[in-house]
């Protein structure tokens, strides 16, 4: 046999290349966002120089009240960990009704699913300013807002992770004659401890944050001392509340790495 009459195969189609669909698509989307937001290169050019000129006037932070401010970065602290807190208690108590293998009924579970849906959509500022005007300046506002808006958060992660657990772990204490409570107790929250600490830790580097910034309207801490000097126009005063700020910040950020590292 010749082997002009041996017949081979054909060799495979080549792998499309999805380079040119994608660099497309992204150019389409570019221009549509140019378009619609109607930018101008020459106005954001101008913008970047302003920017660069207004940070120029944070360039001499002033210390001299260091230790007011880290008393004031105490309470700010406080102020993200009672409020962590509070929403830790209430997604306890709320997350078991908001997962459907554990509700006792449809109407504890929509009940509870969108009492944490209410308390996600408001937003931290605005229950700040509510609480604030009921209960005047200071740190409690703050604690009840991050509070009431992280429980939705973290109620809904709860939720999602007990819903996530083997139905066997909770049909075999359910079989020793175990309550609803009880079921809940030893063997949703044990199965998801580990997870659940990790976002208790999420929800606290948050709150560090959003604590810093309801200052602004009232609520108390370092925020409130950072928006005096901001609008009596200190920024050197600024300046140096800032890096205290972020310093906290970063420090609160690592730890938080560090300690989710150690549960994984």
């Amino acid at each position: 046999m010749s082997e002009q009459s041996v017949s081979r195969p054909p060799l495979p189609k080549k792998p499309f290349n999805p380079t040119p669909v994608w660099l497309s698509a992204w150019l389409a989307v570019m221009w549509f966002i140019i378009f619609d937001l109607e930018l101008s290169f020459e106005t954001l050019l101008y913008g970047v120089q302003d920017i660069f000129e207004y940070l120029s006037r944070y360039s001499t932070p002033n210390f001299e009240d260091l230790s007011r401010y880290i008393e004031l970065l105490g309470q700010t602290l406080a102020t993200a960990l009672w409020g962590s807190a509070l929403a830790f208690v209430v997604a306890v108590v709320l997350a078991p009704f908001a997962a459907r293998n554990l509700t006792p009924n449809p109407f504890a579970y929509r009940v509870a699913h969108e009492l944490l849906n209410f308390m996600r959509a408001m937003p931290d500022l605005l229950l700040a300013l509510i609480f604030v005007a009921a209960l005047g300046l200071g740190p409690l506002p703050g604690a009840l807002a991050l509070g009431v808006h992280t429980a939705g958060f973290l109620g809904k992660f709860f939720a999602e992770s007990l819903e996530r657990v083997n139905s066997g772990v909770y049909e075999a204490v359910s079989a020793t004659g175990a309550t609803r409570m009880q079921v809940v107790m030893y063997a949703g929250w044990p199965s998801i401890q580990r997870e659940a600490l990790g976002y208790v830790l999420y929800i606290f580097d948050r709150n560090v944050r959003m604590a810093s910034v309801l200052g602004l309207v009232g609520a108390g801490g370092i925020g409130l001392a950072l928006h005096d000097t901001l609008r009596m126009f200190n920024y050197d005063q600024s300046a140096a509340l800032i890096m205290v700020i972020l310093a906290a910040i970063l420090s609160i950020d690592y730890l938080s790495t560090w300690l989710r590292g150690k549960l994984n």
